[in-house]
């Protein structure tokens, strides 16, 4: 490369790491206790479990729960429903003033076979919905997901640019090279780009993940402007549905799991709701494989009829959308999964917490290192050749 083309990768490098590192650390930091929700839920007493009983107990209608559900909070609509992901008898029904999209919701835990109430959990306070704030939106909804979305792009500029403007320096030297005998910042730098290089590919599939899910309301929004707007037409001047008009919600779900067999319940969305229609109570369904798990099939059943409308296949996006969302937190081989998703953070935690003191105690600017330059001189520094009058600062790297 030319000295004008390393300046440039060497701008790019340095600032789009400096203005990223402090909210990747963040993100580093509050993603490390999500990677084991659940299992912190259950040391904090914070999960909900059912009662022992025979296997094969019936369930309750659904219908009945639901109503179960209203009594204990009837100045609210219900929104969703939901099956327990790792337990098949316990219902969560959210409920929320409006129909509309809103961070005032109540759950109720009910279980399946009975329907009686079990526990009223409040998924809006806590440690973990601190730490699930932080990470998803900073406490500022759509304006600090997209504001998280473009510190995720500004990292994977930052990879992109370490591994273009570091490769040639780091083929002078063996894998894994932490020069021990020379000053701490010069070990710090090569345990900076060792771990930077182990994490390269893990860090770049969570950084782009975490972007695409930064997207998910816009994304969302675009589907039902899209694609439900068409099957919207013959409803087209009808008000939403009062929940008196409604049909059987449990006939509802029966007919939709017809519609897509080989697949169980993920969650309901109620008229009115983000994920449904004024007319409609949409079902999405999911596999039974690990991958399939985490892919949704919508079927929406007319509120009033229970009978099927549609069941569209869901576009590329929203596809992409689904598959990154359990990706980024390896959400995909159980508990080995998550050790190494977790080991993986740490590390980049490591790789940025480094890069942010290297930056830090700079000192004076350091030349960007020349890959023809003799390896080293008696002082522990790399020698580099100027690339102009001036010196190009030393760039802090998150994966260089």
């Amino acid at each position: 490369m030319s000295n004008r083309t390393i300046k440039t990768w060497a701008w790019v490098h340095k600032w789009s790491s400096l203005i990223c590192t402090v909210f990747m650390l963040l993100l580093c930091l509050t993603g490390l206790p999500l990677i084991f929700h659940h299992e912190i839920g259950h040391l904090l007493g914070t999960e909900v479990e059912t009662p022992k009983m025979a296997p094969g107990t019936p369930h309750a209608s659904l219908d009945k729960v639901l109503e179960v559900a209203r009594a204990q909070h009837p100045d609210r609509v219900v929104q969703f429903a939901s099956k327990d992901e790792d337990d098949d008898n316990l219902w969560f029904v959210t409920m929320t003033p409006t129909p509309d999209p809103t961070e005032d919701f109540r759950s109720v835990a009910i279980d399946a076979r009975t329907a009686e109430v079990l526990a009223q959990p409040r998924f809006d306070e806590g440690f973990m919905y601190v730490m699930f704030k932080l990470h998803v939106d900073l406490f500022a909804g759509l304006p600090g997901k997209l504001f998280l979305g473009f510190m995720g792009l500004l990292l994977l500029v930052a990879i992109v640019s370490g591994v273009v403007l570091y490769a040639p320096f780091m083929r002078k030297l063996d894998f894994g090279t932490v020069r021990r005998d020379r000053r701490t910042r010069l070990k710090w730098l090569d345990l900076h780009n060792l771990l930077g290089v182990v994490t390269l590919v893990w860090l770049f599939v969570v950084g782009a993940t975490g972007m695409i899910n930064t997207w998910a309301d816009l994304v969302i929004k675009y589907w039902q402007y899209d694609q439900l707007s068409a099957l919207m037409v013959p409803y087209q001047g009808q008000p939403t549905v009062p929940v008196a008009e409604r049909g059987s919600v449990q006939r509802s779900m029966e007919v939709a799991q017809a519609q897509a067999p080989h697949t169980k319940l993920s969650f309901i969305a109620f008229p009115g709701t983000a994920f449904s229609s004024p007319h409609h109570t949409t079902f999405f369904l999911k596999g039974n494989e690990p991958f399939t798990s985490k892919l949704l099939q919508p079927v929406l059943v007319d509120a009033k009829t229970a009978e099927v409308t549609a069941a569209p296949q869901l576009p590329w996006y929203l596809t992409a959308l689904l598959v990154s969302q359990p990706l980024h937190f390896g959400d995909y081989g159980g508990m080995p999964m998550q050790i190494i998703w977790a080991l993986l953070d740490i590390a980049t935690i490591i790789v940025l917490g480094s890069g942010l003191y290297l930056w830090l105690k700079k000192g004076k600017t350091v030349p960007v290192p020349d890959p023809r330059s003799k390896p080293e001189t008696e002082t522990g520094e790399v020698p580099a050749r100027p690339l102009s009058d001036q010196p190009v600062e030393q760039p802090l790297g998150t994966a260089s």
